[in-house]
């Protein structure tokens, strides 16, 4: 009985904290008529957003990919000293509000500290632009892909990459033929977390991008405008959107998510 009642529970919990919101959301955006959705979707400034989300989204993902590679190997491959304190800030962004992230970045690269006065005056504008909206995605993503291959590499040990060492191989072989094929479904896992992470974001990049219509907004950015200027059906469309990525996300998750270490 306890058993069926813990069940029960747990749907419920899901069911109004997840399911009712999200289909309610999907049901308002189908509920006058297909067009509305498309006129909603291929206006110019929807466009722009979507061009602007996956162009923030995927210069997160590829430098949070690197960074996660390098950063897991020297975690489990090397030691060092600081390595616990690295192993610590890894986790920081999921203790730190985004909204805090977003006016960090501002007090760091704002035009009016050092180093963002310095890169603009030579040409480079951090704030309210794509840069500082991709480093703010770059750091509310930054401990996915790590956290996604250390247990992997952990559990794989070295004896295989010594092997291949003292046979000649060199540190990029080594990496290419052994490291990589071993920790490749963890690496596939941690580019889906953190591309949907990306594509979701919004305190950080609301705070540094400006929310500029058709300059620095992106997709949750563009909902939020539509809805608080009463354009309900371009909101609930794209907020559609984006629920669907999330549960595309989740199936990829799904099979990606490494299992017995592989």
């Amino acid at each position: 009985m306890a058993k069926y009642l813990l069940r029960a529970v747990a749907l419920l919990y899901l069911l109004f904290l997840l399911i009712l919101p999200v289909g309610l959301i999907v049901w308002q955006t189908f509920g006058d008529g297909l067009q509305n959705i498309v006129d909603a979707l291929t206006s110019e400034e929807a466009i722009h957003a979507f061009q602007v989300t996956i162009q923030v989204a995927v210069w997160a993902v590829v430098l949070n990919t690197v960074f996660g590679v390098v950063v897991a190997l020297l975690l489990t491959r090397t030691t060092f000293p600081g390595k616990r304190l690295l192993n610590a800030l890894i986790d920081l962004p999921l203790a730190v509000s985004p909204v805090v992230v977003g006016l960090a970045l501002i007090l760091a690269y704002g035009r009016y500290s050092t180093v963002g006065g310095w890169l603009e005056s030579a040409g480079v504008q951090v704030i309210f632009s794509i840069p500082g909206m991709v480093l703010a995605t770059v750091f509310v993503s930054l401990p996915l892909v790590v956290r996604a291959i250390v247990p992997v590499l952990e559990e794989m040990g070295d004896d295989q990459e010594q092997a291949a060492r003292t046979l000649g191989a060199g540190p990029w072989q080594t990496f290419r033929r052994i490291t990589l094929p071993g920790i490749r479904s963890a690496l596939g896992y941690g580019i889906v977390l953190c591309l949907a992470r990306a594509l979701g974001e919004y305190g950080a990049v609301a705070v540094v991008s400006g929310k500029v219509v058709g300059e620095t907004q992106t997709l949750t950015l563009f909902v939020e405008e539509r809805y608080l200027n009463y354009e309900v059906p371009a909101a609930f469309a794209a907020a559609t959107v984006l629920a669907l990525l999330a549960v595309g996300s989740l199936l990829l998750t799904t099979l990606l998510r490494p299992k017995d270490g592989n």
